[in-house]
């Protein structure tokens, strides 16, 4: 009874401290390429992606199994509850054999008549009970199930294509959370030491009021600067919050887990290498849209010989093997061959024009699929075009708001010294402080435009 308070004081211990050893141990440290390679091993969206693909492998080996021998078992019992095929004779003549063969199967002819002198007794095939065995093996074959394979080949290269389109789409959208972390990271730091040196100058400001040589307004106005500076790192920091959420959403990891991200950002965006997509041309067999087009082409094209297939004949054959056997003492009356085998061919001749019907709408089919790719090889082009230009705008944008920034840095470092001095007004680093903000926001949209414009022509490009 005294160890209770121990062992409660230990287990009380013990889940305080292992929720800490729980969160230590879900702890992920992972660059860009751990990341995007964990998501794409653990994202739902690619789990299904892969699942689709071997889902429509298994729907070709349907349709290949269909075109192989199918092979079935049965028994059946049967029991006539001492039942006998009446003949209507009675008695029996001297003249008559003593066996007969049916069938190749020699019975007694006393178990077809009743050979008795018993007036009362009739003549009789008696129905005993007897079981069959029976084995079937079958084939069937037309060209409407050779078509259903080539049909379900395409349909696994669409599957593999969409796998591979969500695998690239997938990297694309963790690499741009991923970017979007450090962005933010970097200018909560930016804030934070800018958030300093306004407080440091509100102290001083303080002080001088305290010692008559500087006015409470300016102090107040000052004061107004720092709060709202302080609030720009709060809500930078409840976007981080939502952002490493998002990430963790991407990477289908548990929502409870910790991150640390250990790629630099000057290895996440590189703009020289950003602005190199713009110079090695658009090879549109690379991009998964197109080869999806052009799978549906191929599919309409096939489902167009699939209508002619209806033209074909069906072959079709079969081996049957029964083995039956009688209950009773007697030999039943068997009449079942045990082996059989057959085939037969089946032409279809008229179907009042629903196949020609059929047949034309299926070219129409093919014929819209082909439109539908040429145009959409025309809007690829177009697109890439488009793209390389907002490229190529977002990297001039970023190095103008990257220089811009770094000026008002130093220009608030510099009015924040005068100001120290007495060289600077209270407006003038109210102006400055408020400037560094919109320089920063203007640089964080800037990276991020670059970010978002590489991302879409790589995935363009099937990069």
């Amino acid at each position: 009874m005294k160890r209770t308070p121990l062992a409660l004081l230990a287990f009380s211990f013990y889940l305080l401290v292992s929720p800490a050893l729980a969160q230590e141990s879900a702890t992920l440290r992972l660059s860009l390429k751990e990341a995007q390679d964990y998501a794409v091993e653990h994202n739902y969206a690619m789990q299904n992606a892969s699942l689709d693909v071997k889902k429509a492998e298994a729907s070709r080996w349907q349709a290949i199994s269909s075109m192989l021998p199918q092979v079935k078992a049965s028994f059946d019992y049967q029991n006539m509850c001492g039942y006998e095929m009446n003949l209507g004779g009675r008695g029996t003549s001297s003249m008559m054999p003593d066996s007969v063969t049916i069938g190749g199967t020699t019975m007694p002819l006393s178990f077809i008549y009743n050979t008795s002198n018993d007036d009362n007794s009739s003549g009789g095939i008696p129905m005993n009970p007897s079981g069959t065995l029976g084995i079937t093996a079958s084939v069937a074959l037309t060209g409407a199930q050779i078509v259903s394979t080539m049909l379900s080949k395409v349909a696994i290269d669409m599957a593999d294509i969409t796998r591979r389109q969500t695998e690239q789409t997938t990297r694309a959208n963790v690499k741009s959370v991923y970017t979007s972390i450090l962005v933010m990271e970097q200018t909560a730091g930016l804030l934070d030491s800018s958030l300093a040196n306004m407080q440091q100058l509100l102290e001083t400001t303080e002080a001088s009021v305290r010692a008559g040589a500087a006015e409470q307004i300016q102090a107040d106005k000052l004061s107004v600067q720092v709060a709202s500076m302080r609030n720009s790192i709060n809500s930078t920091r409840r976007s981080l919050t939502m952002l490493y959420n998002s990430l963790l959403l991407q990477l289908g990891a548990d929502v409870n887990s910790k991150l640390e991200l250990t790629t630099s950002i000057d290895d996440v965006v590189n703009v020289e290498e950003a602005a190199k997509l713009t110079l090695g041309g658009f090879d549109i067999e690379n991009n998964y849209n197109y080869q999806l087009l052009e799978q549906s082409e191929k599919l309409s094209e096939r489902q167009l010989t699939l209508a002619w297939m209806d033209f074909t004949p069906t072959l079709s054959a079969y081996y049957q093997y029964s083995y039956k056997t009688y209950f009773g003492k007697d030999a039943g009356f068997n009449m079942t061959p045990p082996n059989m085998i057959g085939a037969s061919v089946s032409v279809p001749l008229f179907q009042s024009g629903t196949r020609m019907a059929k047949i034309k709408g299926a070219k129409i089919d093919y014929q819209e699929t082909l439109n539908s790719r040429r145009q959409a090889e025309d809007g690829l082009r177009v697109q890439y075009n488009q793209l390389c230009y907002d490229l190529v705008s977002a990297i001039e944008s970023y190095q103008i708001q990257r220089d811009n920034l770094d000026v008002t840095r130093r220009v608030f470092t510099n009015t924040s010294e005068k100001y120290k001095y007495g060289h600077a007004s209270n407006l003038e680093v109210t102006n400055a402080s408020t400037d560094i903000i919109t320089a920063q926001s203007n640089y964080i949209q800037a990276f991020m435009s670059v970010v978002s414009a590489q991302v879409a022509l790589e995935n363009l490009l099937g990069n």
